[in-house]
């Protein structure tokens, strides 16, 4: 009887969830129109960088005309190789690859070590200099005063100007701090009464468990640090510190003069290359904005799975 009055209660359950979850005509039509919204936002957000790089393996001559739109035309590599062969390229692409790299680095060490010590209610001054910081982001002393500054420090025309005004950003810190408050506080006092300081609490206790967070400022941190160009324009004069992005930046101004010394820097191949492979103005930018914007797009998909987590968890408190 027992469990006969078992298999009837179990059996009404599972009918009460089956009902419960039985998906009506209006879900059904919501899903799609949902699905079919972000599809077709994906679509629209996808298409510049598509269009760039099929104009960029298209014949020069179709798509210096506008008449590639959804697929190549005349397909092509050459124009990557002749680019490659602008004056000052392979220079450039290493000081940005430099300059992202360091520059990554020193803001995910400097915004963790100083979110982690905003925590600590032991900091000398520790709420005016969290203030003093987060001030920083709504004034600012301006250009010129700026620029006088880096002179005086000697940053001018030096590669370090790329890295040390980006290492403590503002945002950053808040993440950071926002996280390390969500982690027990008892981590740290177990690690103390060990008998371990206040870097070996941070370096072996905290910073292994703050992966999301810092993937998040790294993803920010490695954008900025790539995308910049305005702090070559402003500090640097020497062409061997010019940035990628800033060469970018020249080569959209000068298209039509670089499109005819690649064509003579190519030699033999640019005489016997028809119009469909010899550069022009259009194929100098799309090519070179692809070979720009590629590290990203390659990069972002790597760190997407901490970055949800981590400006979740670094953004509320509790």
């Amino acid at each position: 009887m027992t469990s006969t009055m078992t298999k009837t209660l179990t059996t009404a359950k599972k009918g009460d969830t089956s009902a419960r979850y039985r998906s009506t005509a209006g879900d059904v039509l919501f899903r799609l129109a949902n699905y079919a919204v972000f599809a077709l936002f994906a679509l629209i957000c996808a298409y510049p960088f598509y269009y760039l790089i099929i104009n960029s393996i298209s014949a020069n001559d179709v798509s210096a005309l506008g008449d590639v739109r959804l697929w190549p035309v005349g397909f092509h590599l050459s124009n990557y190789a002749q680019v490659f062969q602008l004056p000052g390229l392979p220079m450039a692409t290493v000081v940005s690859i430099g300059r992202t790299v360091i520059g990554t680095v020193l803001t995910v060490l400097a915004s963790a070590f100083l979110g982690f010590m905003f925590t600590q209610t032991r900091m000398w001054g520790r709420k005016f200099w969290y203030r003093f910081l987060i001030i920083t982001m709504y004034f600012s002393a301006g250009l010129i005063p700026v620029f006088i500054i880096m002179k005086t420090l000697g940053l001018t025309n030096n590669f370090w100007v790329y890295v040390l005004p980006f290492v403590v950003q503002p945002f950053n810190v808040i993440l950071a701090k926002t996280y390390v408050e969500s982690m027990p506080r008892e981590l740290q006092e177990a690690a103390e009464v060990d008998g371990a300081n206040i870097l070996q609490v941070f370096f072996k206790v905290y910073l292994p468990n703050m992966t999301p967070i810092l993937a998040t400022i790294a993803i920010f941190s490695a954008v900025t640090q790539w995308n910049s160009f305005q702090d070559t324009l402003i500090y640097i004069t020497d062409q061997s510190l010019y940035t990628l992005q800033y060469l970018l930046y020249m080569f959209i101004n000068q298209a039509s003069s670089l499109a005819q010394a690649a064509q003579n820097a190519g030699g033999n191949i640019g005489q016997i290359a028809g119009l469909a492979t010899e550069q022009t103005p259009t194929s100098i930018r799309m090519t070179v904005s692809v070979l720009v914007v590629l590290p990203i797009i390659f990069i972002y998909p790597l760190f997407q799975r901490f970055f949800v987590k981590g400006i979740m968890l670094g953004a509320v408190k509790g």
